[in-house]
Order: C-alpha cells, then sequence, then structure tokens
C-alpha cells in the first residue's frame, strides 16, 4: 500500500476514534484501542464484556491494520495498538507488548479442490508463482488463483515470514483487505488458495493440513503447527495509564481468559 494511502486510512482512524469520543459519553474513563483486523473481534469481545458491568468506562476498538495499530499508538493516537506480527527493533522502541495469545494461519482452498495436504515448500512455491496450476500437486487440471492479504496485514507479515523466506508474493496475487474477505475470495473460486486466520474458519473454506499437521488449539500450543503468530497488545510507554493498566490486568485474569480461549486464541502461559 502506498504511503499517501497509509496517511489516509491513518486521518481516518483519527476521525473515527475522535467521533466515538464525543459520543461515547460525559464522565467515563476511555480506552481506545486500533489496529489488526484479526486481532480486532477478540479485542471488541474483550471490551464488551468488560464495559458491562461498569459505568465508569468506555473501550472503543477500531480496525485498520497491525502497521497502523502500531504507527497509531506511537503517535498518542490510539491507546493500545492491536498487531498480529511481531515488532520490528524499530517499531519496539518506546512501546510494551502484551502477548494476548497465539494464532493459527490456516491455508484454505476450495472446497472442491482435492488437495488435502501441502508442504510449506510447496505453499512457498504457489505464493511465489513458481507452480501455477493444481495439477503439478496432484489436484485438478486447475490454474492457482492466488489470494493475499494487503501490505501492512500482521496475517502477511507473518505469512511471508514463515512461508516466503525473502521470496516476494506472486505479482498478480489478487489482494484482499480482511481475513473475511479473504475467506469469500476463496470460498468462490474453485481454484483459488488464500491464508486467514484459525479463529475465523468456517466449512465454507476447505481448510488443509500443513506438513502433515491439522490446525488446532493443541497444534497450535504444542507448535506442532508451523504457521502461527502471535496476538499482541502495543502501548506506548509514556501513555501507559491506569485505566488501560486495569483493563490488561483483567484480560489476564480467568474471566478475560476464557473469553481467549473461547475465540480459538491459544493464550500466552
Amino acid at each position: 500500500m502506498k504511503t499517501k494511502y497509509k496517511g489516509l486510512i491513518l486521518v481516518v482512524i483519527i476521525i473515527v476514534i475522535l467521533a466515538l469520543s464525543i459520543t461515547s459519553g460525559l464522565g467515563k474513563e476511555r480506552i481506545d484501542i486500533a489496529g489488526s483486523t484479526s486481532v480486532q473481534p477478540l479485542a471488541e469481545q474483550l471490551a464488551t464484556k468488560y464495559v458491562a458491568d461498569s459505568d465508569k468506562i468506555q473501550v472503543n476498538v477500531q480496525g485498520g491494520g497491525s502497521g497502523m495499530g502500531i504507527r497509531s499508538v506511537s503517535q498518542g493516537v490510539a491507546d493500545i495498538g492491536t498487531s498480529s506480527k511481531e515488532l520490528s527493533s524499530e517499531d519496539s522502541v518506546g512501546v510494551t507488548t502484551v502477548e494476548l495469545g497465539k494464532e493459527g494461519i490456516v491455508i484454505g482452498v476450495h472446497n472442491s479442490n482435492t488437495i488435502d495436504d501441502l508442504s510449506t515448500d510447496q505453499i512457498r512455491q504457489i505464493f511465489s508463482g513458481e507452480v501455477t496450476n493444481w495439477k503439478e500437486l496432484g489436484g485438478p487440471d486447475e490454474e492457482i488463483h492466488v489470494v493475499t492479504r494487503e501490505e501492512g496485514s500482521g496475517t502477511r507479515d507473518a505469512f511471508e515470514s514463515i512461508i516466503l523466506d525473502g521470496q516476494d508474493m506472486k505479482s498478480d496475487a489478487i489482494v484482499q483487505s480482511s481475513t473475511e474477505s479473504v475467506k469469500q475470495a476463496v470460498s468462490t473460486d474453485p481454484g483459488a488458495i488464500g491464508y486467514m486466520s484459525f479463529a475465523h474458519m468456517s466449512d465454507d473454506v476447505k481448510s488443509i493440513t500443513v506438513n502433515h499437521v491439522s490446525v488446532s488449539e493443541e497444534t497450535i500450543a504444542d507448535g506442532s503447527y508451523e504457521l502461527q503468530r502471535p496476538f499482541l497488545f502495543v502501548i506506548n510507554e509514556d501513555n501507559y495509564s491506569q485505566a488501560v493498566r486495569n483493563f490488561v490486568d483483567w484480560i489476564k485474569s480467568p474471566e478475560g481468559e476464557q473469553i481467549i480461549i473461547d475465540a480459538k486464541i491459544v493464550p500466552s502461559n
């Protein structure tokens, strides 16, 4: 995504957060969260439960992507940024990260596809464009349509780090802006393959095993399923308010942890 568009999205997030701030109610402490669209549903569930028993706190959750969340925190736009990728050394300056848990990245294909398993090397060949037809992998004589996430997506960054190992994504890959849109694209195209969040998987897309290991809470926890990434809260060390600390402490409680488990995220130890 070009820099000017990243800036435009950040401006939109700022406007939305300010609008929510005005309408959130007088006299309430407010926590603004922005970032990863993969982490967003979990953050919304945690926020909803946390504020349900209090009339003194308001938690607003927005998307925008992991990169946007990190920048929003660094620039003081959001109290908490959400990220589904590890932070670079540059991004880590002046911030604290809180790991909510780990989540799997699922390789999904159309339900009609006869392929059940791919090695990490085969996945790399597909997404780099070396392999372009399913018959090369023992599947149907069908052109492969690669579906990927936009640049700046934490899911994409994690996938490229694990799978592509420095190689470029296929130049004509179909770019989608969220896990749900990737899933939609794959579910309607017999030739498609994409990667998406484990927590968002459903029967309308076929999940294939990777190196003969299926994705599950157990295989993510024990590390046998290789395609996994962290779900992080990113907090500016100079803006770590007591309200944010209380929210983070609650997330680490049994009540908060159960919400994380119910969302198919493997809690951090």
